[in-house]
C-alpha cells in the first residue's frame, strides 16, 4: 500500500500512512489551527468523534485516526499491546510536525494515559470516560469466549458478552440491547474488538500509575454512567496531577455521541486556541 493516500470527502480528507510495523493506518483530517489527535474507542472509526468534531473544526485541526484492526486501517499483529497504539500516535504525531493536544474517548481514552506516560510529545489530554476498571487476566477467558462467538457468527450473544463482561452494563439495560434491532447489517467490528481485548487482557487495573502524567488533562464522565467507571474515574482525578473533572448532568458513556455540542464546547473551553 502507498505510504499516503488522499480521497475527498464530506467530511475532511481520508489519507493514510504506514505505521512503524508497516500496519496502514487511515485517517480523517479537518479544520486549522492547534493541532488535535481524536481518538476513538472500541467498536468505532473514522467516524466515532465525527459528531463532536464538527463543532470544534473552526478552531482547531483535528486529525482522527481509525486505529489498527478497525477499518479501513490495517489489522495489525496479534497480539495487540497498548504499545503498538501508541507507536501509530507516534507515526502520527512526527506527520503532524507539532505537539498535540490529544482527545480520547472511552478505550481511546486509555490509548491517550498510554501515550502521555510513554513521553509522546502531547500538551494536553481530554479523556472521556477511560474503562481502566476493565484489564488484566480476567479479560482473557472473555476474549476467548468472544472468539468463539464472532468465529460461529452469533452476533448477537458477541456484543451481549461484551457489554456484560467489558462495559459492565447494569442488567436493565442488558434486557433493552437484547430487545433491539438486529445487528447484522452494521459494519462487522469483531476484528478491533478481538485486538482491544487483547490489549486489555495484558494491560493493568493499577490507576496509580497515571500520577506520573505531568500535563493539563480535562477528563470528563457522564453523571449516569453506571458502577464502576465513576469509581474509577474518582481515583484516576486522585492520582493525576493537573486534572479538570467534569461531569454532565443526565448522560451516560454515550455522551458524545448524544449530545456532541456539549462535550465539544467543554474541550472547546478547556484547550487553548493558539
Amino acid at each position: 500500500m502507498p505510504s499516503e493516500i488522499e480521497l475527498s470527502e464530506s467530511f475532511g480528507v481520508v489519507a493514510s500512512f504506514e505505521s512503524f510495523d508497516g500496519t496502514a493506518i487511515s485517517y480523517r483530517q479537518l479544520g486549522s489551527g492547534p493541532p488535535v489527535v481524536m481518538v476513538h474507542g472500541s467498536g468505532g472509526g473514522l467516524h466515532s468523534w465525527q459528531p463532536v468534531a464538527e463543532h470544534l473544526a473552526d478552531h482547531f485541526e483535528l486529525w482522527i485516526p481509525a486505529r489498527r484492526g478497525y477499518v479501513p486501517s490495517g489489522p495489525g499483529r496479534s497480539p495487540k499491546r497498548f504499545a503498538d497504539e501508541v507507536g501509530d500516535l507516534e507515526v502520527l504525531i512526527a506527520k503532524i510536525g507539532r505537539p498535540v493536544h490529544l482527545v480520547g474517548m472511552s478505550y481511546g481514552a486509555t490509548v491517550a494515559l498510554h501515550a502521555a506516560t510513554a513521553g509522546l510529545p502531547v500538551r494536553s489530554l481530554v479523556l472521556w470516560e477511560p474503562p481502566l476498571y476493565a484489564a488484566g487476566e480476567e479479560l482473557a477467558p472473555v476474549l476467548g469466549e468472544f472468539e468463539e462467538l464472532t468465529a460461529n457468527g452469533d452476533r448477537r450473544r458477541a456484543d451481549r458478552l461484551l457489554a456484560e463482561k467489558v462495559a459492565r452494563v447494569p442488567a436493565a439495560l442488558l434486557d433493552l440491547m437484547d430487545a433491539g434491532e438486529s445487528t447484522d447489517n452494521e459494519p462487522d467490528e469483531a476484528l478491533g474488538w478481538r485486538r482491544d481485548l487483547e490489549s486489555m487482557a495484558a494491560d493493568s487495573v493499577d490507576v496509580e500509575r497515571w500520577s506520573t502524567v505531568n500535563v493539563p488533562t480535562l477528563l470528563m464522565r457522564g453523571a449516569d454512567t453506571w458502577q464502576p467507571m465513576p469509581a474509577t474515574l474518582d481515583r484516576l482525578a486522585t492520582a493525576l496531577r493537573h486534572v479538570t473533572y467534569t461531569t454532565f448532568p443526565g448522560q451516560m458513556h454515550f455522551a458524545p455521541s448524544v449530545v456532541p455540542e456539549a462535550v465539544a464546547a467543554e474541550i472547546a473551553r478547556f484547550l487553548p486556541c493558539s
